[in-house]
């Protein structure tokens, strides 16, 4: 069992408490996921030309200055960065191309967690109160947020398998449910040049995801190919740089809840998580058929 929460704002005013809210229904989700917790947020897109990068380091006190300096030796070019808690931004001025090995064989002790133009992703191990703390997560703005709370049912409980998952620029996936084919996936991705850094069925479902997006699918379609591919009980919530969709498995076990105003588009695996919002009480809600792709654009 875990948590799924996902917020699309639709204005200023959502936009501006973005982390507050997101993190109020992550805070919702506790009970079902006391493993790890994480959140994607979409905010502050780069200028063209440049990438921004979310790297994470197991410790707490880590000399980040040292791999700017790196970076703007790497990139020949200024570098801009921001600490949370153990992880850190950067926007770097160039592509992702390449930038994975290179924090392999300069940084090994560092994991680079997301790339894009607008998504930066923040999780760790214990409870959501405590993530919602160590990275200051109600002060962000943004424009859409996915959360999750994991309760471990495969693979272990390490940071690293806290979800969200990305494997493709400003792609994330956030899970509930398992996958029965997913190692099978993943020695089929692995062979297409798909990059994975754990053993969690989740993560394959973020690759299978960027795989059908880097063949040419939108995200619908990836979607839709998804439900052919994938064997097994899921609830998704996939977030891009303009917005994000969600998608049940074609028996539908796993709970799922969506609402709608004027002012914003919620989804959460528990009506609880969306009554935190203002105007809850008046909006649209129902709950996503089987097999069904909902997805929403800025």
């Amino acid at each position: 069992m875990c948590g799924i929460v996902g917020l699309f704002s639709k204005s200023n005013k959502i936009e501006s408490q973005l982390g507050h809210y997101l993190s109020e229904m992550l805070l919702e989700m506790t009970e079902r996921g006391p493993d790890s917790a994480g959140i994607a947020v979409y905010r502050n897109p780069t200028d063209n030309g440049h990438t921004k990068l979310t790297v994470l380091c197991p410790k707490d006190d880590y000399n980040w200055k040292k791999v700017s300096t790196d970076l703007s030796h790497h990139y020949d070019g200024e570098v801009a960065f921001e600490v949370r808690g153990n992880q850190a931004t950067f926007i770097v001025p160039g592509s992702e191309e390449g930038i994975s090995n290179w924090f392999n064989q300069t940084h090994p002790e560092l994991m680079l967690i997301s790339s894009g133009s607008t998504i930066e992703i923040y999780k760790a191990t214990g409870l959501p109160t405590r993530v919602i703390e160590k990275f200051n997560i109600r002060e962000l703005t943004g424009t859409h947020a996915l959360g999750h709370t994991r309760m471990a049912t495969e693979s272990a409980v390490t940071t690293h398998h806290s979800h969200p998952f990305s494997t493709g620029e400003d792609i994330c996936l956030v899970h509930n449910g398992s996958l029965s084919n997913h190692n099978r996936l993943r020695r089929i991705l692995s062979k297409k040049g798909i990059v994975f850094h754990t053993d969690n069925d989740s993560e394959v479902a973020a690759g299978y995801i960027a795989s059908r997006l880097l063949q040419g699918d939108d995200l619908d379609q990836a979607l839709e190919a998804a439900l052919h591919d994938l064997d097994g009980f899921y609830t998704f919530a996939v977030g891009t740089k303009d917005g994000f969709a969600v998608m049940r498995d074609p028996i539908a076990c796993k709970p799922a809840i969506i609402a709608e105003t004027e002012d914003w588009v919620a989804m959460s695996s528990e009506y609880r998580a969306i009554s935190v919002l203002p105007g809850a009480k008046d909006a649209t809600t129902w709950e996503p058929e089987p097999s069904k792709i909902y997805s929403w654009k800025h």
